[in-house]
């Protein structure tokens, strides 16, 4: 084993400044976020706006400039898309320095603390465990150095690193200690890119996104060729090819969902934004959906459930050992390790190192192996670490001890001693124990009604740790983890199979090495759950990073936060019921909107089909379809996208959707067809203008009603602000009405009584036809939801 890692000068302050000045620095190439002018490009050149400014084009060009109203739409998603990106961006850039990787360095023969981007080639670098490695280097020093590289590779087993030996960016410490060189930086180290895209704060795959692109490629399928259909039925009914060019327009503008895509960025970032004021951390747009999806918890214990302030809490010498050899031995175990973890550390605090033990060589702690070791000259090797690994058969009354320690929920560690030297990776059979070390970790104050919050909205909790079985499942049960004392050794799962039959009936699972927790998350998700994962140490980096939402906590190891999608910076376990409220808002309240931009484009390819094939003039101006879906759609659609909703997320989206939109739409479509037709007074040709601005207004009242009754069914549950916000915008259409010089601007007339009855029975007969659509079709009926109130965080 080799020796303790000696003191390095490292590079002196003129050497440093030399390399910065000729550029020899950590610098990585332009990364692929967005400058703010690609922002307002991408924002402003989108398909929908392509779409909608070509048919600005088209009705200047037929001389009908007072029906470009709908070019407002092009302005509002690119001025809130603009904007809400901006705000985003720089919100999350303040949390981003908080949670920004840093390194110590070597500088003149003393340690310091830097940022990533200030590192110079032929710097000197601590490795520690837990820690990433940051740029690529030659291993110079080390004292049981080992490198997980498995999120680079693939590699499974941590590997051994010596001196003269690479490490790579992107890999992480598991164990051990050393010092390494910089040989390859910015954009020349392994994991460069791979760094840069985890700082990229992008709208990612989701469920949401993948249904909305689905409904718009059909959408764009669609489009032109109902539009040139109708084009050429129109030609052949309009007296002039302008007037036929715009009803062609007013068709196409309803048939464009324009406002969806805007109102989905714009939940998702109100989401992003929400938890971040919570010192929440999510690496991409889709983290707040995630959770809301999430349907099986996995939960470490030490720093997740608990503090994860370890304290010491005494030792209990074992055989004829007194309390004092017992302290000096721990003393000098504890001070053997240059980098020590919490519990080391927490010993180290509370004993001196003696002066006369002279340290030959160590072995660092491994989550793997569960132990550590020091050889000291002329009193053999102590092991320190997991007493169901380290202890002997002859040991005695000693297990039954470490079970009753471990049964009150306090840890139990074991501090063993053998004769000879240290032996690399195992532990020899002639070691005897020495003394029960016993440390106390505090249950997180707000654990318990989190985690009782969690069970009660139907997530599956399972506490999966590498402690002793005993310990974890008291801890559980004191956070309130239900079915606690379903407990297991995870070392007694030796095949895939037990692992996932054991996942099925049991709660809490002990002793898990790295490779189970990964092989525990993937196990989940084969079953077809959907897996959450929170930690915040080394061994839980693997599972971090194969959850479908990895969740690390600020004072986490940097390995873990690197690899999470959300950080919660200020370790407040409380935030997750925020940010699974988040998820579910913007889950249920797309869904919501979706369903108001579909209808909308099912009546109008239903309505262009039917004006099509009976060559009438088609029942609207442009400026009409842009009243009912401002009053019907946008407006009201802006609100319930931000709207608190907090009601159980249930699977396929897409489908609710598509059930729910098509008949109500055709049911929109048909109804208004009628209305128009009776006001026309039947007649199918040889109409007035008159007369067809009568049976217009006609349609558009009649369309406005069935789209407020829409928009208050896809309200529900409803509370007295929905059935408000959709009686402010039926009385803002009246205002419109009963305004002479806006009724003249939109070519609206005030029917008589026998149309208005005829629009009214119309709007009754179809809101009972959209309200039994949810009874009637399979897969849409209302499920119980619990109460539209955000759950409770401390």
């Amino acid at each position: 084993m080799e020796s303790t890692v000696p003191t390095r000068v490292g590079l002196t302050t003129a050497e440093v400044e030399e390399r910065r000045a000729d550029g020899r620095v950590n610098q990585s190439p332009p990364g692929t976020s967005r400058t703010v002018g690609q922002v307002m490009f991408a924002n402003v050149f989108t398909p929908v706006n392509a779409i909608m400014l070509t048919l600005f084009v088209l009705i200047l060009v037929a001389g009908f400039p007072a029906d470009g109203l709908f070019v407002g739409v092009v302005v509002s998603n690119s001025v809130i898309g603009i904007a809400q990106e901006l705000y985003a961006r720089h919100e999350l850039a303040q949390l981003q320095l908080l949670n920004a990787p840093r390194a110590h360095v070597i500088r003149d023969g003393s340690s310091h603390e830097i940022v990533v981007e200030d590192i110079v080639l032929d710097e000197l670098l601590v490795l520690a465990p837990g820690e990433q490695i940051v740029v690529d280097g030659l291993v110079v020093d080390t004292n049981g150095l080992e490198v997980d590289e498995s999120l680079l590779t693939g590699e499974s087993d941590p590997l051994d690193k010596r001196v003269g030996d690479e490490v790579l960016s992107g890999s992480f410490v598991s164990a051990g200690s050393g010092l390494y060189r910089a040989t390859r930086i910015g954009a020349d180290s392994y994991a460069n890119s791979l760094a840069e895209q985890a700082k990229v704060f992008r709208l990612v795959d989701s469920e949401l996104r993948r249904g909305i692109n689905l409904v718009l490629r059909v959408l764009v399928v669609l489009i032109p060729p109902a539009g040139i259909l109708l084009l050429l039925a129109l030609l052949d009914v309009e007296a002039r090819w302008q007037e036929a060019l715009q009803g062609t327009v007013a068709a196409s503008v309803a048939m464009v969902p324009d406002g969806l895509v805007l109102l989905t960025s714009l939940s998702f970032v109100a989401g992003v934004i929400a938890i971040a004021r919570r010192k929440a951390l999510a690496k991409e747009l889709a983290t707040v959906e995630l959770l809301a999806r999430v349907d099986v918890l996995c939960l470490d214990k030490t720093g997740t459930i608990t503090t994860g302030e370890i304290s010491y809490g005494g030792s209990v010498p074992v055989g004829e050992y007194t309390e004092t050899e017992v302290a000096e031995a721990l003393g000098a175990v504890a001070h053997s390790d240059p980098n020590p973890n919490p519990t080391m550390a927490a010993v180290a605090a509370a004993h001196s190192c003696p002066a006369d033990w002279e340290l030959v060589a160590t072995e660092p702690f491994s989550s793997a192996r569960k132990w550590s070791s020091a050889e000291f000259a002329g009193r053999g090797t102590y092991y320190f670490g997991a007493p169901d690994i380290l202890l002997a058969p002859g040991d005695g009354e000693v297990p039954s001890q470490v079970d009753a320690e471990a049964s009150s929920g306090r840890r139990v560690l074991l501090l063993s001693r053998a004769e000879g030297p240290v032996s690399a990776g195992t532990v020899p059979p002639d070691r005897h124990a020495v003394a029960m070390i016993l440390l106390d970790d505090t249950v997180r104050e707000d654990a318990p009604e989190i985690l009782r919050f969690f069970a009660t909205q139907g997530v599956t909790l399972k506490v999966i740790s590498g402690d002793n079985v005993a310990t974890v499942a008291a801890v559980a049960e004191r956070a309130g983890v239900p079915d606690a004392r379903a407990c297991i050794d995870a070392r007694e799962l030796e095949s895939d199979e037990a692992l996932a039959d054991a996942l099925d009936h049991l709660t809490v699972f002990g002793r898990v090495t790295p490779h189970q927790k990964r092989a525990m998350v993937g196990a989940l998700q084969a079953k077809g759950h959907t897996v959450a994962m929170t930690g915040d140490g080394v061994n839980d980096v693997l599972a971090l990073k194969d959850a479908d939402m990895g969740i690390a906590m600020g004072s986490g190891s940097s390995a873990s936060r690197g690899v999470a999608q959300l950080v919660l910076l200020d370790n407040r376990f409380a935030t997750l019921p925020e940010v699974l409220a988040q998820g579910r808002k913007v889950i249920n309240n797309i869904e919501r909107v979706a369903n108001l931009f579909v209808t909308k484009a099912t009546y109008a390819l239903l309505l262009t089909a039917i004006i099509g094939i009976q060559h009438l003039e088609f029942p609207f101006l442009p400026r009409h379809l842009t009243l009912i879906g401002t009053f019907s759609i946008g407006l009201p659609g802006m609100v319930l996208a931000l709207a608190p909703n907090v009601n159980l997320v249930r699977p396929g989206f897409l489908d609710r959707v598509i059930r729910f939109s098509l008949p109500a739409g055709a049911v929109a479509a048909v109804a208004t067809w009628l209305v128009y037709l009776y006001a026309r007074g039947g007649s199918r040709t040889g109409v007035t203008s008159a007369q067809l601005a009568d049976a217009r207004s006609a349609a558009t009242i009649t369309l406005l009603g069935i789209g407020l009754v829409v928009l208050v069914v896809v309200s529900r549950p409803l509370r007295p602000w929905k059935v408000g916000l959709a009686a402010a915008m039926a009385a803002l259409y009246g205002w419109l009405l009963a305004v002479e010089r806006a009724r003249d601007y939109f070519e609206l007339t005030l029917p008589d009584a026998e149309v208005w009855v005829a629009s009214g029975v119309a709007v009754v007969v179809a809101a009972m036809l959209v309200i039994g659509v949810p009874l009637l079709v399979p897969g849409l009926r209302m499920l119980p939801q619990p109460a539209e109130t955000p759950p409770t965080s401390p």
